[in-house]
């Protein structure tokens, strides 16, 4: 690299970054999590929020939370799926700001440096599981093990002319 050129930023055009984001197919979310994500929130797995955690003390909505939950940054709520879009370079770092604070104030974070590190992490981690085309549904899947917690991600396939597969139906409530 010559002092200021970076002769990659011109060969190579600049992919935009995708992200996952929080969706809502129905209201189920907002009835199962302790807290539910708002709808349209950039999302990270959030699985570091049960690395201590204590499976038999689980409220049944704590439960479902680890179990399928993405963690909305901004109400910092769970959401059952996302959905891959791509996110402005800007919103990218307010969700690292806003992450870092949240792993500063909730989870004890000895620094705001290493909030930040800790969250930078988080996030290039969830772009890094946004590698489908944008509007690709994500879901998550956890479980307890012997060396801690796992985590699975599902891409959820669409079927033909963009719809993704019917994975539940809504049935009118007959009483």
């Amino acid at each position: 690299m010559v002092a200021g050129y970076d002769r990659r930023a011109i060969e190579e055009p600049a992919r935009p970054m995708k992200f996952p984001r929080t969706i809502r197919m129905d209201v189920s979310d907002v009835n199962v999590f302790p807290l539910a994500a708002e709808l349209n929130e950039w999302a990270v797995t959030g699985t570091f929020a049960f690395a201590d955690a204590d499976p038999t003390g689980m409220s049944n909505k704590e439960q479902l939370a680890f179990k399928s939950g993405w963690l909305g940054v901004g109400s910092f709520g769970r959401s059952t799926l996302v959905q891959v879009a791509v996110i402005p370079d800007e919103q990218f770092e307010d969700v690292v700001r806003r992450l870092a604070a949240h792993l500063h104030e909730r989870y004890g974070a000895p620094d705001m440096l290493a909030a930040v590190q800790a969250a930078r992490g988080e996030a290039e981690y969830a772009a890094g599981l946004s590698n489908h085309p944008a509007g690709t549904l994500l879901a998550i899947e956890r479980e307890f093990t012997e060396d801690g917690v796992t985590e699975r991600i599902r891409v959820i396939p669409k079927r033909d002319e963009g719809n993704h597969a019917r994975i539940w139906s809504v049935v009118e409530d007959e009483s």
